[in-house]
């Protein structure tokens, strides 16, 4: 199945920016305020309003790796777009890209406590080539997803980079909280789908 673009009304709740853990749009905001960019207009909609297909990329509680895997029939590699170590947290911006043809399939920033994995994982991690999805499977590390909220974005400059877009686009993604089997969180991440 071919991923079309996704469509539907802007009526939702705006996030504010810069709110930290707890936001909708953390860890993506820290990337664009450590830039000093506006994050572009994200608010957030129920899961009933995500349009398919992408509702049915974003609406569960699995890694977006596989997911994506599955739905392009391609493994899918990251390219990292900035990165940056607080301690044992290793913040980075990345795009998702299939190995087949390298389209972007995937736009988004996560925040990994790497003090939770083992050494052999954290160096997979760092080696940053296999997205942390496809990690955590691999490597059979015990973990469950919780998206804690959907979005719906309207692309920027910089999404349409990673896009190959231009214009505005009506995107949408999730919040996502990845936690261990004692319930500590693994990663927090935002991920964003193209429009297709």
């Amino acid at each position: 199945m071919r991923l079309e673009a996704c469509s539907g009304g802007m009526a939702g709740q705006a996030i504010a920016p810069g709110t930290g853990p707890g936001a909708l749009a953390y860890p993506l905001d820290e990337f664009y305020a450590r830039e000093r960019v506006p994050l572009p207009r994200i608010e957030a909609v129920s899961p009933e309003q995500v349009p398919e297909p992408c509702r049915s990329l974003l609406v569960h509680d699995d890694d977006m790796t596989p997911t994506l895997e599955a739905h392009y029939r391609s493994a899918i590699h990251l390219e990292v777009w900035g990165r940056e170590r607080q301690g044992d947290f290793y913040f980075r911006e990345v795009v998702l890209r299939l190995d087949r043809d390298q389209r972007a399939v995937e736009f988004g920033a996560n925040k990994v406590n790497l003090a939770l994995f083992e050494p052999a994982v954290r160096r997979l991690i760092l080696d940053e080539y296999l997205p942390l999805g496809h990690i955590l499977h691999l490597r059979n590390v015990p973990h469950h997803g919780h998206p804690l909220g959907y979005l719906r974005i309207e692309s920027d400059p910089l999404m349409n980079r990673a896009f190959r877009l231009a214009g505005r686009h009506t995107l949408y993604g999730r919040r996502n909280t990845i936690r261990d089997s004692a319930g500590r969180p693994l990663s927090e991440i935002v991920e964003i789908l193209p429009p297709g």
